[in-house]
């Protein structure tokens, strides 16, 4: 997804170096984005810090069209991401960001978002039974879920003659794929998917266990292209790579340029993850953060943008008026005997956070 796209956890050395390596390297992609909030006091102004996958141009010029507020969209492409420079900047004149759901209770628990006034919120809350409540926010108090997917492998069929079906594929087949592979520029899921293979829980916080799944990616990494969330899409239509992990709302908009192109939910689980929607204690213009919030709640713009950008909707009222195509589509909406085995990525302890953080160092360094 989208989300699912990155999409997850806050690395606690490395937040600086992660920030320096977004405003360093990554650009931004949407016509009304910004470098920065300069002036984020007006009331007419909403600045958004958001995924690359979840706003577009269409999107910003109709809640102008419909509220008369500006709104201007700042992308990050990693949680870790969006929480160092959220940090650093000390807010950076966002009203709404988009994180995901680990990322929700982490910012929970260092008191940066707002409790939501419900009776501002004038849409009708229709979700789906399991995004109601949930275990990262509890009566939902902080924030709404707004897009759902999960994480697989995206493969070309006339360079993989035989589909992978389970994570082990990628170790089982690496010197035929060598430098053909990328995973994802994501520590929890890089290190979930390795422990999902080893049997293990995507959100194992057994020192033994992490560590052999450390060892297994030290074993792959020679067969690795590169660590990216984004740069895979180039190289897969271009065939330059054969095999990649990305999130399910990504694949299916990229399955669309080429029909020779394949996604898979490893058989053995997965992560489920879910994006929100959350207005930050320091939103300069929480009035328009509910507009915002107003605004993308009605079921038939979540419709227009789960068949737009391609990832699965939490909200019952919009998937009732999505086409049957896409109901049915298997990427966007698996079985539920394929969701039963997947884990939504929860926060760890700090002691945890740094061992992976140590281990996540070491394999993309060398």
């Amino acid at each position: 997804m989208m989300r699912i796209m990155q999409r997850r956890q806050f690395l606690t050395k490395s937040g600086i170096s992660l920030l320096n390596l977004f405003l360093s390297g990554c650009g931004w992609t949407l016509a009304n984005i910004q470098a920065a909030a300069t002036n984020p006091n007006l009331s007419n102004e909403l600045y958004i810090y958001t995924w690359t996958a979840f706003v577009d141009e269409k999107l910003l010029q109709q809640f102008t069209k419909e509220t008369g507020i500006h709104s201007i969209a700042n992308i990050f492409d990693s949680n870790e991401t969006m929480l160092a420079r959220f940090q650093v900047s000390g807010g950076g004149g966002y009203s709404i960001l988009y994180p995901s759901d680990y990322m929700v209770k982490k910012m929970i628990d260092l008191g940066f978002l707002l409790e939501l006034d419900k009776s501002k919120i004038l849409v009708e809350d229709r979700l789906f039974p399991r995004f109601k409540n949930p275990e990262y926010d509890p009566e939902s108090r902080y924030s709404i879920p707004i897009a759902w997917g999960l994480t697989g492998l995206i493969y070309n069929r006339n360079q993989v003659k035989k589909p992978p079906e389970d994570w082990d594929y990628l170790w089982q087949h690496q010197q035929e794929f060598a430098k053909r592979i990328t995973l994802l520029n994501d520590v929890r899921e890089v290190m979930g998917a390795a422990l999902k293979s080893l049997g293990y829980s995507y959100n194992s916080s057994n020192p033994k266990e992490i560590k052999a799944a450390y060892e297994k990616l030290r074993c792959l990494k020679s067969a690795i292209a590169t660590f990216t969330t984004e740069d895979w899409k180039t190289q897969i239509l271009t065939g330059d790579i054969a095999i990649a992990m990305c999130y399910s709302d990504e694949a299916n908009r990229i399955i669309r340029e080429n029909e020779d192109l394949a996604f898979v939910i490893p058989r053995s689980g997965t992560s489920f993850a879910v994006d929100n929607l959350v207005i930050p204690k320091t939103a300069p213009n929480i009035a328009g953060g509910y507009a915002w919030l107003n605004f993308i709640l009605q079921p038939q713009v979540l419709a227009k943008l789960c068949q737009r950008l391609s990832f699965g909707t939490p909200s019952e009222a919009a998937f009732n008026l999505l086409p049957l195509q896409f109901q049915k589509n298997p990427i966007l909406f698996p079985s539920q005997n394929i969701l039963m085995l997947c884990e939504e990525i929860s926060p760890l302890d700090n002691e945890t956070n740094e061992l992976i953080d140590r281990y996540w160092t070491l394999l993309t360094s060398n």
